[in-house]
């Protein structure tokens, strides 16, 4: 069973990577990009049924990109990772519903293979 397409943004390579490698035996398509500019191209041609984003990148940070999903009318979830301080992942989560963002969870960083393995299972499961 397919899970759908999962759009993820981060400017460490080996953290798209594990991403990918965790969430495609989960039944999802993976895309993996560090440029905004791909990101929103995938966003647009792609239509994401989830999106995996990092909240500090030097292009772009994940803020902007959550603004700009919420002027676009996103109706995807999202999954928001951060290395940062856990008051920055709760402002953030928060910051997203405002925006009228389906917020999912926010994940920090360094990753848990585990525990995004479950997250992404029981996402694409509906529970």
């Amino acid at each position: 069973m397919g899970c759908g397409t999962l759009l993820v943004i981060d400017d460490e390579p080996a953290i798209t990577a594990l991403v990918r490698r965790t969430a495609e035996p989960c039944g999802y398509k993976v895309l993996a990009t560090s440029d905004p500019a791909a990101f929103k191209h995938h966003f647009h041609h792609d239509a994401p049924d989830l999106i995996c984003l990092d909240l500090a990148m030097p292009e772009v940070d994940g803020i902007e990109l959550m603004r700009f999903l919420a002027a676009e009318g996103c109706r995807s979830k999202l999954l928001i990772m951060s290395g940062s301080e856990p008051q920055l992942l709760q402002s953030a989560l928060r910051l997203g519903e405002a925006l009228g963002l389906d917020v999912v969870a926010n994940i920090a960083k360094p990753l848990r293979i585990a525990s995004l393995r479950m997250l992404l299972t029981d996402l694409c499961r509906g529970t």
